[in-house]
């Protein structure tokens, strides 16, 4: 389990930043009974979104489309203390085939999402859509959403239609998103290959997606070379932290174990149906303390799944300080307008 320490040097945080830990203590109400999370693993599905997949005969990785509304994510919200969910749109993302559609659909999606942050202070934020394997579009929209939209960063799927994050042909999306210093979080999709018979893709090739892509991200120095994107891998980075020694020598710059798990340690990780007994104490032998954050994966993860996966975290022997970074310290460090 990761060391105990304050909040403060668990997280990085400035002192204005570690003030739940000092609520906690001068209220006596404890992290676990009012943790005021900070959800960077909740999904959006605006509704003219959903229509235009479901016209397509489109599902997410083997999912239905979800309904989704404001008051269905407050509702699944304020039933587990989650203060502010920063939205993404889940895979496919918008470009399905055509340049030119995902242009706009990437914007109108980005405009519905920036609407409801601005009609809800305080309760949500949004990682803006992109249309990579369109890079210019890819460029113009992260502009667009992170200056005039103030976007609280990027969605980046794994890969699409078999190229992986990390692909020099996309390195200048990568050198804009260095330059405006964003939050890159990295949600899986589809392995470019058929799905075994009978096992959808959420149930295992997603954490495979997310695991190479960290590792085509990390062997291609991206992490080095544009070192102020802060980079969250869904679902505890996929099967990263349990096999990372195994796979860091293949992202090594010199061939050896201790330099790839240098890199690999970069990566931020979300929480999201990754909470059980069984994975956490794997992602936090793993990853920086201060690396890690909350995620609900609402509403692909329908609320009784998500709420599951928080009751596992909540009953989890973490102390009140690590508990805190996770939920809520670690985003603010990504976040800082939420302080």
């Amino acid at each position: 389990m990761a060391t105990t320490a304050t909040v403060a040097a668990v997280s990085g945080l400035s002192p204005a930043g570690a003030r739940a830990s000092e609520s906690t203590r001068t209220t006596g109400v404890s992290a676990r009974e009012n943790p005021r999370r900070i959800d960077t693993h909740q999904h959006v599905v605006p509704p003219f979104y959903a229509k235009w997949l479901e016209s397509r005969g489109i599902t997410a990785g083997g999912l239905p489309i979800p309904d989704w509304s404001v008051e269905g994510a407050l509702d699944l919200m304020d039933s587990n203390g989650i203060e502010t969910g920063i939205l993404s749109v889940s895979t496919p993302g918008v470009h399905i085939g055509n340049d030119a559609e995902a242009r706009v659909k990437a914007k109108e999606v980005n405009e519905f999402c920036a609407e409801v942050v601005d009609k809800h202070p305080g309760r949500f934020g949004f990682f803006a859509t992109l249309t990579l394997p369109d890079v210019a579009g890819a460029v113009e929209q992260a502009e667009y959403a992170l200056t005039a939209l103030k976007a609280d960063g990027v969605v980046l799927l794994a890969n699409v239609r078999g190229t992986y994050l990390g692909a020099p042909e996309w390195d200048p999306l990568m050198e804009t998103l260095n330059r405006h210093r964003a939050t890159v979080f990295v949600h899986p999709s589809e392995l470019p290959t058929p799905p075994v018979d009978g096992i959808p893709p959420y149930a295992a090739d997603f954490l495979l997606d997310t695991t190479r892509a960290a590792l085509n991200l990390a062997k291609r120095g991206c992490l080095e070379r544009y070192p102020e994107l802060k980079i969250i891998l869904s679902h505890a980075g996929g099967f990263l932290p349990y096999a990372a020694e195994r796979m860091a020598r293949v992202c090594s710059d010199d061939g050896s174990t201790e330099r790839g798990i240098e890199r690999l340690r970069k990566f931020y990780f979300d929480t999201a149906l990754s909470s059980s007994p069984y994975a956490l104490p794997a992602l936090l032998a793993f990853a920086k303390p201060e690396n890690i954050t909350f995620g609900s994966d609402w509403p692909y993860a329908n609320k009784e799944r998500s709420s599951h996966f928080t009751g596992l975290l909540d009953t989890f022997d973490l102390s009140d300080s690590e508990r805190v970074a996770i939920c809520r310290a670690n985003a603010l460090r990504m976040f800082p307008r939420l302080v």
